[in-house]
């Protein structure tokens, strides 16, 4: 999410997704949400996660320290305190370097070469034609309503 030209489409709920509000509704900004999969894992990518760490609490930490180094090792020197505080801190101290091997394993690298230019990339809009067909193939009529933009 970047500002509000990189957004997330929620389908389901017919909701849209800007960095603003993912902050707002989350508590931490996108440069955290590595450290965020990292206590509570991502089971779609494989990342385990820590025993004991729910999103409320991992959010509660995330938000106040953004990033794993930063959350001190003892509960009792936490600004915040979640649930079960005192099992979390113990957890992290015992595999914090796990916690920050499943961060690295939750980082989008986005410093890989490529071919094509910027403006190669640039967004164009919405090929009408061939998102209709899609919309169709996967039977979602209520999506066809949501692009801004058509390609031209």
């Amino acid at each position: 999410l970047r500002g509000d030209r990189v957004v997330q489409i929620d389908r389901r709920q017919r909701k849209l997704t800007d960095e603003a509000t993912f902050r707002a509704n989350k508590g931490f900004g996108q440069a955290s949400v590595p450290d965020f999969l990292a206590l509570t894992g991502d089971t779609a990518d494989g990342i385990p996660g820590l025993d004991g760490f729910g999103e409320k609490g991992a959010g509660l930490l995330i938000g106040a320290y953004e990033h794993i180094e930063a959350i001190p090792d003892r509960a009792d020197q936490w600004t915040v305190k979640p649930r079960g505080a005192l099992n979390l801190a113990a957890t992290l101290a015992a595999h914090r370097e796990e916690a920050l091997f499943y961060r690295k394993l939750a980082t989008l690298i986005d410093t890989v070469p490529l071919a094509e230019s910027l403006d190669d990339l640039r967004f164009r809009g919405v090929p009408r034609a061939r998102f209709d067909d899609w919309c169709t193939l996967v039977g979602s009529e209520t999506l066809r309503a949501m692009p801004r933009r058509w390609a031209e």
